[in-house]
């Protein structure tokens, strides 16, 4: 490289470390390995994983194009994609965790599936449960049909079968729309169904990857010779399917930064856990964390509010909460309002479903 050429490296370094504070310098900083940033609410996490993706790709530790992160929503996905390239960084690869199974394996279908059209996915799994229920002879009214949907949903995110899924839903203490058989005969002829016609899932697609990574080493040596550098957002909203698919990329390989805070946990219902965030340390000897507590959104007043409601909920990850320090000035007390309980719920809306990237 030119003295030029150098420089202008120098300089983009330097100014990728400037204006980070202390925790976000040290998670910027941390080597190559597993690295956990617990980061709170408005501590500045996506600032501090992209500054560390870029540090690592200017001082060429990795290179942009071997750093695959996943994140949530594909909005987050693209702003994190806009940030790399304001710090001089291209070639990144940001996207949720559907959107980068979805994209390698339309690459691999004409070896996967030895020529034969890759399944079409299936956008929205209602139409296909109502029709199962109805050759079950099991009558979904109301709501019946989201909240059953909801259920199938979960019991694949936790990888289980249709078979298994009175005794797991009981063993999880679900609170299930209809009874837990006749939930699992739906279950079962939803997927019969959907085999016949040839579609697949967006649950289906996260299994079909895994299926793909750990049964064809072929498969699994070219994604992982172009994968090398791992980052996940919001790692407390993982649930197991995802996890399972983040390891099948991993391949062993430890070389990733995740990122989450265990009270803003948001997918518990489809079967997300803390527990992969909390446990990181433990499961991954050697691990850096690092805890991000500065509060740069709001005023201390709200912080301090935050934190008591924060401390005042029950379970069980209490000792690993953050305690935020609000970095703002000083604002206006927040007032409490008690609000009376509605005794008649609002119409449900027609269900949709949210759309996924």
């Amino acid at each position: 490289m030119t003295t030029t050429g150098q420089r202008q490296r120098s300089s983009a370094v330097s100014a990728v470390l400037a204006g980070l504070d202390e925790a976000q310098t040290e998670a910027v900083l941390a080597p190559g390995g597993p690295v956990c940033v617990l980061a709170g609410a408005g501590t500045g996490k996506t600032r501090t994983i992209t500054h560390r993706i870029a540090y690592r790709s200017l001082t060429g530790e990795t290179a942009a194009r071997h750093v695959l992160a996943i994140t949530f929503t594909a909005r987050a996905a693209g702003e994190m994609r806009g940030r790399l390239i304001q710090l001089g960084v291209a070639g990144a690869q940001a996207r949720t965790f559907h959107a980068a199974a979805l994209r390698q394996l339309r690459y691999f279908a004409p070896r996967l599936f030895q020529g034969r059209p890759m399944p079409e996915l299936l956008e929205s799994k209602g139409r296909l449960v109502s029709q199962a229920a109805l050759r079950e002879g099991v009558r979904l009214a109301g709501t019946a049909v989201r909240d059953v949907t909801s259920e199938i949903e979960w019991a694949k995110a936790m990888m289980i079968e249709a078979s298994d899924f009175p005794a797991a839903a009981t063993k999880a203490e679900r609170e299930l729309p209809i009874d837990a058989a006749a939930l699992s005969s739906v279950y079962m002829a939803y997927e019969q169904l959907k085999r016949r016609s040839q579609r697949i899932d967006f649950e289906d697609l996260l299994r079909a990857m895994v299926w793909a990574l750990e049964e064809h080493p072929d498969v699994a040596e070219q994604i992982r010779s172009q994968y090398r550098h791992f980052v996940v957002d919001e790692y407390q909203d993982v649930n197991p399917l995802q996890q399972r698919l983040l390891e099948a990329w991993l391949g062993g390989r430890e070389d990733l930064c995740v990122v989450g805070d265990a009270s803003q946990t948001i997918y518990s219902f489809t079967g997300a856990s803390a527990d992969h965030l909390l446990g990181f340390a433990r499961q991954r000897p050697g691990a850096v964390v690092v805890r991000l507590e500065r509060d740069y959104r709001s005023t201390p007043q709200v912080v301090q509010l935050a934190n008591q409601v924060i401390a005042g909920a029950s379970g069980q990850h209490a000792a690993a909460r953050l305690k935020l320090v609000g970095q703002r000035p000083d604002g206006p007390v927040p007032r409490v309002v008690r609000c009376e309980a509605r005794t008649r719920l609002p119409r449900r809306r027609q269900w949709r479903p949210a759309a996924r990237s």
